[in-house]
Formats: structure tokens, C-alpha cells, sequence
């Protein structure tokens, strides 16, 4: 499938004055985000721009604030970086900052409201409940069935999830879940083939097929297997794949997401598509899947990250 990419809105790298690359953090993905966060900082270096690299802890604004930064390439995963906090918090500086702003950061990152919301924009997503203690399962097994998906309501990089394939299992499941998040979300199991559509500058790069041994494709599929498959191109129909990809951007702007990320997808024995979730800071490490989907699409990785750069030019 052949992709359009937009022309740079950048050329000369000290338009982007000097930038602070925000990394580390203190949610269960600091380790992935420091892995993101610096090769994040090799590309821009490599690229011209004063950029550096800051562990954003408590003292992150001052530090932005005090080191005469002009804008913030936000490197953060999880809570603290991804659901809307840094980015209020850079807002009342006037720091301008990538990706999306606080609203579409914070639906994003609460998989329980994003689906409501997507719910009421009629868009396709798997049926889900919300299990509050060890005494609902009952319930939540006779209105979805078996198997499901248990995962926490803000967490990224599947920590915390788990498929329950019998009822007995279901409890433990919770307690895994509540051990990461006071608010557990239980969604039916969607049987068939999981896809992941890239977005860069609200433009779609080619879909990424995903394929694992394991249960699902949870942590260590991503960040530590080495028998987990990436298919691009992804096989689909080029019709189909544009469909997927539409829809991935609906979903996406739905939320109020702008400017860069990432929506994953699964595809059901009938060809039918099931939102799952959307990622408004993805991993941009060497297992990440928006740098693959860009290098398909002929974009380099120092490319792909300057244009992430280029959306801090409309957040002030």
C-alpha cells in the first residue's frame, strides 16, 4: 500500500529552539519510557536539535521552567505522562509540548470511558463491565461469557491483564488487575487477528498485524519475546486496510487526540472490527510498532521523531 507522507513543516532544526525531552517518570513503564525517551534523544541530536534528555520526577517543571526550555517532546508512559497530568501541568507554564492535549490524554488512558465514548459515537467495541469486587464474577461471566479479558482501567503496556478462559479464574484475575488500579475493566474475548494502525500528523501508516505464541499480546510480547511477529505489510485487502485504518483514525478524534499515536484492533473470525484501545504516547523503543509502521512507509526513525516534534508547534 502505497503512503502519501506529508511534507515537513520544519526545516531548519533550531526552529524547535531547545527542547527538553521528558523520559523515566514514576508509573510501572519507567524503564520502558527511558528506553523510548533516549532513543528518542539520539534521533534529535542526530538530527541538528538542541535537545536533552530530563527524568522527569517532582521537580520536572522547575526543571523545565529554569533550564529556558522552548518546548517539551513528551517520552512519558503510563500514569504521570500519559493521561493528561504532565500536559495540564506544561499548560500552566505555557510550555509547549507533543502529542495529544489533557482531554484526548485523558480518555485515552482510561480505557473504561474511552469505550463508553466510543459506544456513543456508534463505533465498534467488545461488550465490557466493570468488576468492582471478587463477588460480581457471577454476573459478569453470565452477561459476557467465557473467555474474557481482565485489565486494569489505566494502565499501558498490558500490565495487569489477564485471559480467563474458566469462572474459577476470574477472581485471581481481578486481584492482579486491582493491584494496579482501584478500577478493573472485564471485556468479552474477541477470538481472530489483532492489528495496530499508526498515527502521525492525523495521517494513517500502514497497518501492523501482530501475532504471538502467547495468550495475548501482553508485556513480555512486547518488550522482551523474541518469537512475536510483526507482519507489514499486514495481507489485508487494500479496501479492508484502508476501512481499518479509517476507523482507527475516527476512534482516535473521537477521544479529542491530535498529533500523534496509536490504535489497536481485533478482528473476529467474520472480519468484523473491535476497537480496543488507543495510545497517545507509544513506545518508541526497538520492539515499538509506530517506528516499524514508519519505516514501512519509507519514513526513517530520526524522520519520524522530528515529525512528532513538529506537533508541539500547534500546543502553547
Amino acid at each position: 500500500m502505497t503512503v502519501v507522507l506529508p511534507k515537513a513543516l520544519v526545516q531548519d532544526p533550531k526552529t524547535f529552539g531547545k527542547v527538553a525531552v521528558l523520559m523515566g517518570g514514576r508509573s510501572a513503564e519507567r524503564e520502558i519510557s527511558l528506553k523510548s525517551g533516549n532513543a528518542v534523544l539520539e534521533a534529535l541530536v542526530k538530527s541538528g536539535v538542541d535537545a536533552h534528555g530530563v527524568d522527569a520526577g517532582g521537580d520536572v517543571l522547575q526543571i523545565v521552567s529554569e533550564g529556558e526550555f522552548d518546548r517539551v517532546f513528551i517520552a512519558l508512559h503510563g500514569e504521570g505522562g500519559e493521561d493528561g497530568t504532565i500536559q495540564g501541568a506544561l499548560e500552566t507554564i505555557g510550555m509547549p509540548y507533543t502529542g495529544s492535549g489533557v482531554l484526548g490524554s485523558a480518555l485515552a488512558m482510561d480505557k473504561l470511558r474511552a469505550k463508553q465514548l466510543w459506544l456513543g459515537a456508534d463505533l465498534p467495541t467488545p461488550p465490557f463491565a466493570l468488576l468492582g469486587d471478587e463477588t460480581g464474577s457471577e454476573d459478569i461471566v453470565r452477561e459476557l461469557g467465557l473467555p474474557l479479558i481482565v485489565k486494569p482501567v489505566s494502565q499501558g503496556s498490558s500490565i495487569g491483564m489477564t485471559k480467563v478462559v474458566e469462572h474459577q479464574e476470574l477472581n485471581q484475575a481481578w486481584r492482579v488487575a486491582r493491584g494496579h488500579d482501584p478500577l478493573v475493566l472485564v471485556e468479552r474475548w474477541v477470538e481472530g487477528r489483532e492489528y495496530t494502525v499508526a498515527i502521525l500528523q492525523e495521517q494513517t501508516l500502514p497497518v501492523i498485524e501482530l501475532e504471538t505464541p502467547r495468550a495475548f499480546y501482553d508485556f513480555e510480547a512486547k518488550y522482551e519475546a523474541s518469537d512475536t511477529q510483526y507482519i507489514c505489510p499486514c495481507g489485508l485487502e487494500p479496501g479492508v486496510e484502508q476501512a481499518f485504518q479509517s476507523l482507527a483514525l475516527k476512534a482516535f478524534k473521537a477521544l479529542g487526540c491530535h498529533g500523534w499515536g496509536r490504535v489497536d484492533l481485533m478482528v473476529d473470525d467474520s472480519g468484523a472490527p473491535w476497537l480496543l484501545e488507543a495510545n497517545t504516547v507509544p513506545g518508541m523503543t526497538d520492539h515499538s510498532l509506530v517506528p516499524m509502521a514508519a519505516r514501512h512507509a519509507g519514513m526513517p526513525f530520526e524522520q519520524l521523531v522530528w515529525r512528532i516534534l513538529e506537533t508541539s508547534l500547534s500546543v502553547a
